[in-house]
């Protein structure tokens, strides 16, 4: 009986069915409820779809799959394979519903997520032998951010002269510290005339640009109000593009002399554990700069804890989860805040992440 999609319009077209144990194919006149079989060339049917009879039409619930816990950076082998990412990420994700591919707004990276680094790494070996792509795969960077924790007044004086009108721009600028996810204001406060009304705007301007640079480790500033209160121009050297370079570079100036620190993702995290793990799992946790919420006890032998920790101790966690719980250990993990990173760890920090962007160079 010809075959149905509910799914799909119009529905597929089926020639031959097969049993198909191991890598044998046995053909067969039809399949019935609860076998498994295979079919070729079904190009529009993915994952979750019913086939049926189209005089007994119906659909099935679809699954619900699991979140990714595993998360690693894709970029193209070569720039032949550059074409080929997109198609191939969207195609093996309509296969495996289970992965998911997400491009993260503040690293610019793309993350291909599973349930686990063997499931990624056949994902990217499927994009390989089926679609032709190659794939590397990289650790994430994690998306810190830049803030500053003190109040400063910064002067900065753009002036330049080489024949002909020279370029001249000169402010000054208050920096203070907004409440954590306060992002960026600006305030001018300017008498007198000091800074013509016109170019007010084009300093907002370049200092809204510095705060995208960072200026400590490239990340963006956040949380920061700066105030245009004083300043000078020159009435023929004077223009907007001298006044935009001179208020992004007092901010850069600026966050440097105001305390600078880093502020990194905090994740919030369940892991559901056998009872015989959980005092590992604890310890472990603390070790990674954890702090425990609680605990639930699941009444089948298992216990979920539940916690915070930073986003840079989790990278590899599916991995090293399953190692300490001989694989019967599981978690899920999304983002819950940002927070600054202890003092006597931010030296290191940015050093260690000047060097592995110097390593990606």
């Amino acid at each position: 009986r010809p075959p149905c999609t509910p799914n799909l319009a119009p529905p597929p077209r089926v020639g031959q069915v097969f049993y198909a144990p191991a890598t044998d194919q046995t053909a067969v006149p039809d399949l019935a409820s609860g076998d498994i079989g295979a079919t070729p060339k079904l190009n529009s049917v993915l994952t979750g779809h019913t086939i049926c009879t189209r005089d007994n039409q119906f659909t099935l619930e679809g699954m619900e799959f699991p979140h990714p816990v595993y998360l690693m950076a894709v970029f193209p082998k070569s720039q032949a394979d550059v074409d080929k990412m997109s198609s191939s990420l969207s195609r093996i994700t309509e296969e495996d519903p289970s992965l998911t591919v997400t491009r993260e707004p503040d690293t610019l990276e793309v993350l291909l997520g599973g349930l686990g680094d063997t499931h990624v790494d056949i994902a990217i070996e499927k994009m390989r032998n089926k679609f032709g792509a190659e794939m590397i795969l990289q650790i994430p960077k994690v998306a810190y951010k830049e803030t500053i924790s003190g109040r400063t007044r910064v002067e900065y004086r753009h002036k330049k002269q080489s024949g002909g009108h020279g370029q001249f721009g000169h402010v000054w600028l208050e920096l203070e510290p907004l409440p954590r996810g306060g992002g960026f204001e600006f305030a001018e406060t300017v008498v007198g005339g000091n800074v013509p009304r016109e170019y007010i705007p084009s300093v907002e301007k370049g200092v809204a640009k510095a705060m995208d640079g960072g200026a400590i480790a490239g990340y963006p500033i956040v949380d920061v109000k700066a105030t245009l209160f004083d300043g000078s121009y020159h009435t023929v050297d004077s223009s907007g593009i001298c006044f935009e370079i001179a208020g992004g570079q007092a901010l850069t100036k600026g966050v440097q002399l105001a305390s600078p620190t880093l502020l990194e993702p905090i994740m919030r995290v369940q892991i559901t554990v056998p009872d015989d793990f959980t005092g590992d799992i604890i310890g472990d946790m603390n070790s990674r700069r954890g702090r425990i919420h609680g605990m639930i006890p699941e009444g089948n032998g298992a216990t979920t804890i539940e916690g915070e920790t930073p986003q840079a101790e989790m990278l590899r966690y599916a991995t090293e989860l399953r190692s300490m719980t001989q694989g019967q250990g599981g978690f899920t993990m999304e983002f819950d805040h940002y927070e600054e990173v202890p003092a006597h760890l931010v030296d290191r920090l940015v050093q260690q992440l000047r060097e592995q962007e110097e390593a990606r160079a």
